[in-house]
């Protein structure tokens, strides 16, 4: 497996002058997904939970819809220039009756750890449709609860402690104790971890959830809590637009800026109580 941080030479300057002392920094390795031995996707990740993150983007991309649609998941031979498996290649395997990936969900060229949408084969197959539909959910969580999520979430963000260049996302129930926190380069593959984690664990879909993520709510975050079956995205920083529409359209709970004691609910205020 790779490493989850390296350790580079850097020259800190400061007023009292300069000097060299090594930095840990976040990994970014690819990990190229394969279903049946057919290259889907490649994506520039965080080396970890590899099988999570698989897992939530097959099902965030409507390929599968749980846990016993996939037969096995296994590292294929991807060797580094002394011969070592790199473990940057995962082929997973379809379990019988389960229809191969459409060929809109192919990525045609390789996604940085900042874009999830980017290079889809088909415009189509942006706004997909969830088998785990939100908006009959009937939770409700505390304002409160939400205020207090942003600590809680950097409290179990070890590896930003070290590196201060990670993404997390976090799974909380609606009395707000955690269910998941991964962290990752990119804000779409910790969302797909998480979910992931969900899919082999046997709990999609996630109802009565609330998912936090640390930076901005994307479409496509939104996206991947819809087809999910969560209810209540919460992001530290802004939605956009579209995402405000997907998560009206889908049912959804929307909540940017949350931070301190204030929030802006996009979409779905009736269920912050």
């Amino acid at each position: 497996m790779g490493r989850v941080t390296v350790r580079r030479p850097v020259v800190r300057l400061t007023a009292d002058g300069r000097r060299s002392r090594p930095d840990a920094l976040a990994a970014e390795e690819p990990l190229e997904v394969r279903v049946g031995g057919k290259a889907l996707a490649v994506t520039m990740r965080t080396p970890g939970h590899d099988v999570e993150l698989a897992h939530g983007f097959l099902l965030t991309e409507g390929v599968i819809g749980d846990r016993a649609d996939v037969s096995i998941a296994r590292y294929c031979d991807g060797a580094d220039d002394e011969g070592r498996n790199t473990y940057n290649v995962l082929d997973v395997a379809l379990a019988d009756g389960v229809p191969a990936p459409d060929p809109g969900v192919e990525r045609n060229f390789y996604t940085t750890s900042s874009c999830g949408v980017c290079g889809k084969a088909a415009l189509d197959a942006v706004k997909l449709r969830t088998r785990h539909s939100p908006a009959a959910d009937p939770v409700t969580v505390p304002a409160e609860v939400l205020r207090a999520l942003p600590d809680r979430l950097r409290e179990q963000q070890k590896v930003f402690a070290t590196t201060g260049g990670l993404h997390a996302a976090g799974l909380f129930t609606a009395d707000g104790e955690p269910l998941v926190v991964r962290e990752d380069v990119g804000r779409h593959n910790a969302v797909d971890k998480v979910v992931g984690w969900a899919v082999l664990a046997g709990r999609v879909p996630l109802a009565g959830t609330v998912l936090l993520v640390s930076g901005r709510a994307s479409f496509e975050l939104v996206q991947k809590a819809a087809m999910a079956g969560i209810p209540v995205l919460a992001a530290v920083s802004a939605p956009s637009s579209l995402a405000v529409d997907l998560a009206e359209e889908q049912g959804m709970t929307l909540v940017g800026f949350l931070r301190g004691d204030s929030m802006n609910v996009y979409a779905g205020i009736g269920r912050i109580g």
